[in-house]
C-alpha cells in the first residue's frame, strides 16, 4: 500500500506544481515516462499518461498544458474520486 500512497502523493505534487507553473513540462514528462506498473484502478490512467507524454506534442502551449494536467489528474482521481483540481 505504501507504493500506492507514494504514487498518489507524487502525482498530486507533480499536478499541483506543474499547474502553478513551478515545474517544467519536460520534468513532468520524464516523471510520467519513468512510472512502473501499478494494479487497477491506477494502471489505465498511468498507461494513458505515459502514452500521452511519450511523443513530443506540437500544440498551442495553453491547450497542451491543460491536456497534460488532465492526464495527471486522472491518476490522482483513480485513488481519490473526490479530488478536485482548482
Amino acid at each position: 500500500m505504501k507504493k500506492i500512497d507514494d504514487l498518489i502523493a507524487s502525482a498530486k505534487s507533480i499536478h499541483d506544481r506543474y499547474k502553478a507553473g513551478r515545474m517544467e513540462r519536460e520534468t513532468v514528462r520524464e516523471w510520467a515516462l519513468g512510472l512502473g506498473e501499478y494494479p487497477p484502478p491506477y494502471a489505465a490512467p498511468m498507461r494513458e499518461a505515459a502514452a500521452w507524454f511519450k511523443p513530443v506534442r506540437d500544440m498551442e502551449p495553453d491547450a497542451l498544458k491543460a491536456a497534460d494536467i488532465e492526464k495527471l489528474r486522472a491518476i490522482v482521481e483513480a485513488h481519490r474520486p473526490d479530488f478536485k483540481a482548482d
